[in-house]
């Protein structure tokens, strides 16, 4: 299994605190916010890790997190030179994901939860994780039927789906890059992520798991306030 942390964009939600440093480089009470997806995937198990960044802040992020020696993994880098949807990670990381599976979390993404053994027993297609939100119209959004099966992912949805979002956590075999180069983009002019999970779900491969604990999305002045608090709270018990 590979790990993928996506770091890239422009931070306009947090701005003018972007105007000088990346998103995912903010403090979360006393560490830089990436470094809390990096703990997830390292949890697992997961020793070789691609962090996609933009191309302004490259040597910062090499700063902090060099080639992984400090944590016990290899980190590798590759600039995306303009965001264009999260699935495109998938085809700028495609060499580096070769015949493994792969895990990509993004680096603005904080949870509580312990994916590993989730992470070290998947085998194959798609496993994705939801968590049931105040304000679903910020994400893609899943509906269950009676048996918390998961029957339809829409971005963004107009009209109430569901509260239940996808989380910024996923979980793929290789196929992924290959599915991700069909994707064509949305209305936003996006490649969207949630083309991904529906072309799994709709061949019965993708699973979708309940997040337990919390789980913040720090993309957002509100948002990273909160992560920081939980965290702050986490620490000094």
């Amino acid at each position: 299994m590979k790990g993928i942390i996506l770091s890239g964009g422009t931070g306009t939600r947090l701005y003018p605190l972007t105007k000088v440093t990346s998103k995912q480089l903010l403090p979360v009470y006393n560490r830089p916010m990436i470094m809390y997806p990096l703990d997830t995937l390292l949890k697992a198990g997961i020793n070789e890790i691609l962090i996609i960044v933009s191309p302004e802040h490259a040597e910062d992020y090499g700063k902090l997190l060099g080639d992984g020696g400090e944590f016990g993994c290899r980190i590798v880098y590759k600039v995306q030179d303009k965001p264009e949807g999260l699935a495109q990670a998938f085809i700028l990381g495609q060499e580096f994901i070769g015949n493994d599976s792969v895990c990509m979390i993004l680096g603005d993404n904080i949870f509580e939860d312990d994916f590993s053994g989730v992470i070290k027993n998947f085998k194959s297609g798609g496993q994705v994780f939801a968590k049931a939100v105040t304000d679903p119209e910020r994400f893609g959004v899943v509906k269950f039927n009676d048996k918390m099966q998961a029957v339809k992912i829409e971005e963004k949805p107009k009209e109430f789906l569901s509260n239940f979002a996808i989380t910024g956590l996923y979980i793929y075999d290789n196929r992924v890059a290959e599915v991700a180069k069909q994707v064509k983009p949305s209305a936003r002019g996006e490649l969207e992520i949630t083309e991904l999970h529906n072309w799994y779900l709709t061949r019965g491969e993708l699973k979708v798991d309940l997040v337990k604990g919390e789980w913040v999305d720090a993309g957002t002045f509100e948002s990273l306030f909160h992560a920081g608090e939980l965290m702050r709270r986490k620490a000094t018990g």
